[in-house]
């Protein structure tokens, strides 16, 4: 599960790419057994030729030193890192791979993302590792499965499984405080579902007993 300050440096930097013109997504499948690249961004050179950037996100050490395959295969790639974390590793960082610190913003500020980046150390150029076709295709795969994610997000939620919701509850389920007052999604689903219930029996027994006093007029007219 990505930490807050993963999702806040990932948003960011969607932002930070946008801004430059970049075609930009997270989570791609490298071609050729390359690993999962944490965004790649993408975007035409004035000589009609790619430029491919691969962001790998590191939140602590631990992640930093991780046995996951590091998919830096672009023309430039970058650790994305908070500063502590940078002031720890920066020996450790491969010479051709650049550094991008993220500094988040205070919490009242009036931008509209969470943080900016400063550039430590540039990227040095490099050949891509890959096929331009097969990445570009991969590049295409995962934007077609973030546009069918919006589609779902606005169809609502008749379009996933009883699974899918009960496992998404399940992923929430650190909101659920029951000594602190927090959002406790649980109770107020059970709540609402008893009080549903409540007022249907409520209305069937008043159509009962609706049935039943017109059933006794009736028979004490006929006496």
């Amino acid at each position: 599960m990505k930490t807050a300050l993963t999702l806040a440096m990932e948003e960011a930097l969607y932002f930070h790419c946008r801004q430059k013109g970049d075609v930009v997504i997270e989570e791609v499948v490298m071609p050729d057994d390359q690993g999962i690249v944490d965004t790649l961004s993408c975007k035409i050179l004035p000589n009609q030729t790619f430029e491919w950037r691969c962001y790998e996100l590191k939140v602590s050490k631990a992640d930093f030193k991780s046995t996951a395959k590091l998919s830096f295969v672009g023309h430039l790639n970058y650790f994305v890192l908070p500063q502590s974390l940078y002031e720890k590793v920066k020996e450790e960082i491969p010479t051709h791979v650049g550094v991008l610190i993220f500094h988040p913003y205070l919490v009242d500020c009036q931008y509209d993302v969470p943080g900016y980046f400063e550039t430590v150390k540039k990227a040095q150029r490099q050949p891509l590792q890959v096929n331009e076709n097969e990445l570009l295709y991969h590049l295409i795969t995962s934007q077609a499965r973030e546009v069918n994610k919006a589609k779902q997000t606005e169809r609502g939620l008749r379009v996933f499984s009883t699974d899918q919701l009960y496992k998404e509850l399940k992923r929430r389920e650190k909101d659920y405080d029951i000594f602190n007052g927090g959002i406790n999604y649980y109770d107020r689903f059970i709540a609402e579902t008893q009080n549903q219930a409540i007022e249907a029996l409520k209305e069937e027994l008043d159509a009962t007993r609706d049935a039943y006093f017109t059933l006794e007029q009736r028979w004490l007219e006929e006496q």
